[in-house]
């Protein structure tokens, strides 16, 4: 049996790598600010698994409680960083900073915190897995906050994997394409190839059980949009002014 720690795990994506642990046998802290919505899903809290499931409560933008709460925790084979948020700047001239603000907040300062707690609890051979995002990959209107906060967790996972050896730690950063979530349910524009949480659990741990430094899906997005991300940035840009004029 692992120790798993799961942040953002009330819902979507988190919610579902909870599930997938616990009938896995592993020992699940899950943590998140509403724990209402595992009365959603009985596998989490029957009596075969209440000994196996440890529910965390704090915000991830209070990050006094992130340190006090996480150095409880035991000793974790595998940590998966998932809490985050997205809004979107809808006018770029008149520039949103507060909103700026929490979105790098929410998903980046408080990683900070995270790691100051969690990376001496990591096991020897032990697996910390960051949540970046596929908009990383190449500038999306809108994007300036949410895409600036993953680029952000993007570059911080690959200098960790420069600075701690693999033999010690693999640290993984997780780029999915769109997964219907609480989150994308807001977004106003198409999704191509969204799929459902389930299945980016399913991709997400079929990726720390290979030990992959770089987890990406669902591959043909994923896959085009690390190519955009190679061609020159007129060449993006022109094609990304087309599909908004569409």
């Amino acid at each position: 049996m692992r120790n798993v720690l799961i942040t953002g795990a009330t819902s979507g994506i988190g919610f579902s790598l909870v599930e997938k642990y616990l009938q896995a046998g592993d020992k699940v802290y899950a943590c998140g600010r509403n724990f209402q919505a595992y009365l959603k899903s009985s596998s989490l809290i029957d009596a075969e698994n209440s000994d196996k499931l440890v529910k965390i409560v704090f915000d991830m933008n209070h990050h006094d409680a992130i340190i006090d709460v996480l150095t409880e925790v035991e000793s974790l084979d595998i940590a998966i960083l998932n809490a985050g948020t997205c809004e979107y700047i809808d006018d770029a001239m008149g520039f949103d900073a507060e909103l700026f603000e929490r979105v790098i907040n929410t998903n980046v300062i408080s990683i900070g915190y995270c790691l100051q707690a969690l990376l001496p609890k990591m096991k020897e051979r032990g697996h910390l897995a960051l949540m970046g995002s596929s908009a990383a990959f190449v500038p999306f209107q809108r994007a300036e906050a949410y895409g600036a906060s993953k680029a952000a967790i993007h570059y911080l996972a690959q200098s960790l994997q420069l600075d701690i050896p693999k033999e010690r730690l693999t640290i993984s950063v997780i780029a999915p394409g769109f997964v219907k979530t609480p989150l994308t349910d807001k977004n106003d524009f198409p999704m191509p190839m969204l799929i459902e949480p389930d299945k980016a659990a399913d991709h997400i741990i079929n990726g720390i059980n290979n030990n992959k430094q770089h987890i990406h899906f669902p591959f043909p997005f994923t896959r085009f949009l690390i190519l955009m991300g190679t061609l020159p940035s007129c060449i993006w840009q022109w094609m990304a002014l087309r599909m908004k004029r569409k």
